[in-house]
């Protein structure tokens, strides 16, 4: 009998990705406040959140993996949350034009029972090209990312403002790190591909 698999999310990217793998899966909307702690890194506010989510969830279930993810993105000290508004996302894009954006993507993988929660960070820097104003106005009218962090999505028409990645993990700046999340089912018993 396959294990019982959670997603704690309610985002559409992840659920898209983690179906690629092809293994069943419900959907648990974790419900967690995701606003960050007082001089709380990037890095840190992701392990966090996916944590809190997946421990969320976990109060829901009596057994199962529970998978929490979380993507914090940064350009310098600021952070760049999901701007909401075509205003936001403009001002990010900007700020961005011919600059660095780091992306820090964690995954949690809590096991029940037993309650082992295994925790992985995925770091992705993206070199935006500069960008004048008409370009992100054009873009920004034809692919409206105001639910992406740093307001560039990638696997789409964002691709074109980008210059260069490096990332171990291409699916981690989408939202969810395959890769790491394949090592942390296989680590748990399910067969990954299934």
């Amino acid at each position: 009998m396959p294990r019982r698999l959670i997603l704690a999310s309610t985002s559409p990217y992840r659920r898209e990705l983690l179906g690629r793998l092809q293994i069943p899966f419900e959907t648990i909307a974790p419900g967690v406040d995701e606003r960050p702690l007082p001089d709380e890194a990037a890095p840190l506010r992701a392990a966090r959140l996916a944590r809190a989510k997946a421990l969320a969830v976990a109060g829901q279930i009596a057994e199962g993996l529970v998978l929490g993810s979380d993507q914090v993105a940064c350009l310098g000290e600021e952070m760049l949350d999901k701007p909401g508004t075509h205003e936001r996302a403009f001002a990010q894009l900007r700020a961005a034009s011919g600059r660095r954006v780091s992306f820090y993507t964690a995954v949690a993988l809590l096991d029940l029972p037993g309650g082992t929660m295994s925790l992985r960070m995925v770091p992705c820097h993206v070199q935006f090209r500069p960008l004048g104003d008409a370009l992100i106005e054009r873009y920004l009218a034809r692919e409206q990312p105001y639910d992406c962090a740093g307001s560039a999505k990638v696997e789409g028409l964002g691709i074109s403002l980008i210059e260069r990645v490096d990332c171990p993990d291409p699916t981690a700046l989408i939202g969810l790190p395959l890769i790491a999340v394949g090592e942390l089912l296989a680590a748990h018993g399910v067969a990954v591909p299934p």
